[in-house]
């Protein structure tokens, strides 16, 4: 009997075959509906999925590197010192980084030397005695460590042990001594690899040779390729304006590697856009607390057998050059799979609206006919 069974079973198995009952309801309204909601499954898996979302394609992001180099002379005349400021003294770290930041103003403490001296004048160094000032402490925001006594002629304050003279930088250059700055250039040389396809590229993209380079200077409708930008383009695109963010800021460079390798490989071209990071273009309010951006940089030197240093407090302009990409190609997997993936949406609507129809074929018997194949 079990083996009957199983027998039976195998060929119910391989030689029968079944087919729902298909209903057909003959109502413009539900027909127009029905119609409708297939439209609409189709439209999506058509648009959507393969237009839009491009599911007949795989894709891959890029391996990439960055070189960067600065071009310009900046020219101050301090207190009737003239001193000019190419890219070596402006820009830090060294040259070649895709994060660095170009000083546009400074504050500078010459001729530091280890020593003992007395701090600034502000009321919480200001002292009266010795007893007002605790031997052995650090202050946060002081210079140095407290050697416990109090001197002075006239305005007395804690002597410190630090690089001596203290700096003093309340008095912030303004306008901004290096608005030169604006007229410096920076060129970019970026290159992208896309593992998954082989494929390399680069921002000197064809077309764009010595010649080229010695006279361009990048403009986002004129000269969109053009790899090298001036610094108060830069300001201007990512919506600041230059003595605003002189004060010291963030600027985002994108380059956005967004490729279709279906085509062929020399439409593949980066596009170039610009964001400020930190700072407020409309700021106004001087007193809030940390405006701008800042940090200090000391150059050491021996003179008479004793080590001195200059002090400088760099405000600056911090760029940030952020690589994007994504590239996609024809691949038969994964168009496979959004064709299954539509077929079975549409398959799971198509049923929906059966069984919809099967309950409204209840209200109208006298207008339905059944077939059943």
């Amino acid at each position: 009997r079990e083996a009957g069974y199983i027998t039976n079973a195998l060929s119910d198995f391989f030689f029968k075959y079944e087919t729902p009952r298909q209903v057909l309801v003959r109502n413009r309204r539900v027909g127009v509906v029905c119609r409708l909601i297939q439209l609409g499954v189709l439209a999506y898996i058509i648009g959507w999925v393969f237009i839009y979302e491009k599911g007949y394609q795989s894709t891959d992001t890029a391996v990439s590197s960055v070189f960067t180099k600065m071009k310009g002379v900046g020219y101050t005349n301090v207190d009737g010192e003239e001193r000019v400021w190419d890219m070596v003294d402006y820009v830090f770290p060294e040259q070649g980084d895709s994060s660095f930041v170009v000083m546009t103003n400074y504050i500078i403490t010459k001729g530091q030397k280890m020593g003992k001296c007395p701090e600034l004048t502000e009321p919480r160094y200001l002292c009266n005695s010795d007893s007002d000032c605790e031997r052995g402490i650090i202050e946060r925001t002081g210079h140095g460590h407290m050697t416990g006594k109090c001197v002075g002629n006239t305005t007395k304050t804690c002597e410190v042990v630090a690089w001596c003279p203290v700096e003093d930088d309340h008095a912030i250059p303004d306008p901004a001594l290096l608005m030169s700055a604006e007229n410096y250039t920076l060129f970019i040389k970026n290159s992208v690899t896309f593992p998954a396809y082989g494929v390399k590229r680069s921002n000197l993209v064809e077309g764009i040779d010595n010649q080229y380079i010695k006279s361009c200077v990048y403009d986002p409708t004129t000269s969109p390729l053009c790899p090298i930008f001036r610094l108060g383009d830069l300001v201007q695109l990512s919506g600041f304006n230059f003595a605003t963010i002189a004060k010291g800021g963030a600027i985002g460079i994108v380059i956005d590697w967004t490729c279709n390798l279906d085509y062929d490989q020399s439409e593949c071209k980066p596009v170039y856009t610009f964001h400020g990071l930190y700072g407020n273009p409309n700021e106004i309010d001087m007193a809030r607390a940390s405006v701008g951006y800042n940090f200090r940089y000391a150059k050491h030197y021996m003179e008479d057998k004793q080590e001195k240093r200059t002090l400088l407090k760099v405000f600056g302009i911090r760029f940030d050059i952020i690589v994007r990409s994504v590239a996609r190609k024809f691949d038969i997997i994964p168009t496979l799979t959004a064709i299954g993936s539509g077929v079975g949406i549409f398959g799971v609507v198509s049923l929906a609206i059966l069984h919809i129809l099967s309950g409204i074929s209840k209200h109208t018997a006298s207008q339905v006919g059944y077939s059943i194949s």
